[in-house]
């Protein structure tokens, strides 16, 4: 097989994945962002599952567990703050068979880019204007590169893909609003810090919380029902403030300063709740993987993880398929269709109990919360829909030997 160049639009957690096992297979990678560095702060994220498996065959779990956190509680707490229910760290480990850490989305992107520095070509500040796909190739024209030639174009550019909507169409052909809106923001300094406790203050439609990071700084993350025209639309940053006051404005508990911190921020995650959902995650010579194609959404705490299983497969694919783009692109649809349905669909349930709409719904949240302190009752709820029941090929063995899986 011949050198065959991948573009991959996106320098976020399924893009670096997807080069670093490409390379490892022979293929040429170049890697393009918008942004004009790697992203820092954001939000963080729950790692559990085969994402672990993937992140041990790159070598990076030991990594990721000393830069995670280990959370030793969930704690939903009262408008004076007085604990309502939770549970703790032994949850987690019967739930994940210990194989859990929660860390900055950014921290691993960071792990998993220099894996891929010195292997492929990354381009920050620029981004992806034009496809147009030829008999044997793909051209591309890069904001300020310019017309490059590539074998192949994967999107990899999350859930506001620009791929995507040049290869397939406009994002809300593919979008399914889930009906809450999620923010979040750091800040350095703030009191109390509850070390490895993720504390959780709820009101009817509405969520905030907050987590004590190293370095002496405090994560808030705002959830609240909400996805109405007002709110489909970007939005400057003082208007997304406003938005947050008027829907924490009336809170108790620690409502009043965490706004007032909010006010002093100059960086702040805003965005709707969605998945993305398509009938093919394949035209022709370009492919999506992680959010671009199959986003499961922010509340449903997995996607990074599922992000680095889909990267994984879809390079083992066009290795197997000795870059025959249609067949590898067939198989790897194939294998994690299904498996990323359920995963969807258990997200889309649980979306509604992760801010529950009436005060009868925090009730029964909190109480069922407070029954997951009993390992047994957790596994038998939760258990299926955290579990990866999914088996990961091995692409070191022959294609022949992989069907098998």
């Amino acid at each position: 097989m011949a050198l065959q160049r991948v573009l991959i639009s996106g320098i976020g957690i399924a893009g670096p994945t997807v080069a670093y096992w490409l390379t490892q297979y022979g293929f040429a990678a170049t890697l393009v962002d918008r942004a004009p560095a790697m992203r820092t702060g954001g939000y963080v994220i729950d790692f559990w599952g085969l994402g672990y498996d993937i992140a041990e065959r790159m070598g990076l779990a030991s990594e990721i567990d000393r830069i995670g956190y280990h959370m030793r509680e969930l704690r939903m707490v009262g408008d004076h703050g007085q604990r309502l229910s939770g549970f703790g760290r032994r949850v987690f480990a019967e739930l994940t068979g210990g194989r859990f850490a929660t860390l900055a989305r950014s921290d691993l992107s960071r792990l998993i880019v220099s894996k891929i520095e010195s292997t492929s070509e990354i381009l920050f500040d620029d981004e992806v204007i034009s496809l147009r796909e030829e008999a044997d190739c793909v051209r591309v024209i890069l904001k300020h590169a310019g017309e490059c030639r590539f074998d192949l174009v994967i999107g990899a550019d999350g859930l506001h893909s620009r791929v995507r909507q040049l290869a397939f169409g406009n994002q809300e052909r593919f979008e399914k609003h889930l009906g809450y809106t999620a923010s979040a923001f750091e800040v350095i300094g703030y009191r109390p810090r509850d070390e490895e406790v993720y504390v959780v203050y709820g009101l009817p439609g509405r969520q905030l919380a907050r987590f004590a990071l190293r370095g002496d700084r405090t994560l808030f993350l705002f959830v609240f029902d909400g996805d109405d025209g007002s709110l489909a639309e970007p939005h400057g940053i003082e208007r997304q403030k406003a938005i947050l006051h008027d829907r924490f404005r009336d809170g108790k508990w620690e409502c009043d300063r965490i706004l007032a911190e909010l006010d002093r921020t100059p960086d702040l995650y805003f965005d709707r709740v969605s998945q993305i959902r398509m009938d093919g995650w394949s035209r022709g010579r370009v492919a999506l993987v992680g959010d671009a194609a199959a986003c499961v959404s922010l509340l449903a705490g997995q996607g990074s993880a599922l992000a680095m299983t889909c990267a994984y497969v879809l390079a083992g694919e066009l290795k197997h398929a000795k870059g025959r783009h249609e067949l590898a692109f067939a198989n790897y649809e194939r294998r994690l269709r299904p498996f990323i349905a359920a995963k969807q669909n258990s997200a889309a349930r649980f979306a509604s109990t992760f801010a529950p709409r009436t005060r009868l719904g925090l009730v029964f949240r909190n109480a069922i919360t407070k029954a997951f302190r009993i390992p047994r009752l957790a596994r038998l709820t939760l258990g299926r829909d955290l579990s990866d029941r999914l088996t990961l090929p091995d692409y070191s063995i022959s294609a022949d030997q992989a069907a098998a899986f």
